[in-house]
């Protein structure tokens, strides 16, 4: 559990990883409104008030209560030369128990794509998964046409796992994704991805 006092932050080379913040909506809205067709074709259908205050504030309190009770590390990438808000990244579903494990989601803004900050972000929230949160299991998924989110993954050590057939609705469709998985104690060599 991380504790209703304790406010994660993970620094990587370039970024700071932090919650996000109430003060974070205008910029926050910007780069979604910026990014929507270059995010739509990989995400669940904006609902209709997806860049209102008030849907913004919903998000940042269920992050806080997220963390608070250990279910969820909703963090926003902050690159620290300018403080821009970079994308968000998301380990959520956080199991304890046997399972020890939870499922990492992610998006960037169209213009800061392709520049290593989602690679940089994701190996950072995997490591604070294994040391900090003491996982074992760190679980991704995307869509199998999306080469740059699974050379991401790949990057980051983890390895494909398999299929999973209307895994989730994206752009408003059913959509089969391609299940990947990075173990805190991997002795898999390299898998074939499908």
């Amino acid at each position: 559990m991380l504790g209703k006092r304790r406010k994660p932050r993970i620094e990587t080379e370039r970024m700071t990883l932090r919650a996000p913040h109430h003060s974070d909506l205008r910029e926050w809205a910007a780069l979604r409104r910026e990014s929507r067709d270059f995010l739509s074709p990989w995400e669940p259908t904006w609902a209709s008030d997806h860049l209102t205050r008030k849907s913004f504030t919903n998000r940042v309190y269920w992050a806080q209560r997220s963390i608070a009770n250990g279910s969820a590390l909703p963090l926003f990438l902050i690159r620290r030369s300018d403080n821009a808000l970079l994308g968000a990244i998301t380990l959520d579903n956080i199991r304890r128990g046997p399972a020890q494990a939870g499922t990492c989601g992610y998006w960037i803004g169209g213009r800061y794509a392709r520049s290593g900050f989602m690679r940089e972000a994701l190996s950072g929230v995997v490591h604070y998964a294994f040391t900090t949160l003491d996982l074992g299991r760190v679980e991704s998924a995307c869509l199998p046409e999306n080469t740059a989110s699974r050379g991401v993954l790949e990057k980051c050590g983890y390895k494909y796992e398999g299929v999973a057939q209307s895994y989730l609705q994206i752009n408003g469709r059913w959509r089969t994704h391609v299940l990947y998985a990075n173990l805190r104690a991997d002795r898999r060599g390299k898998t074939d991805a499908g």
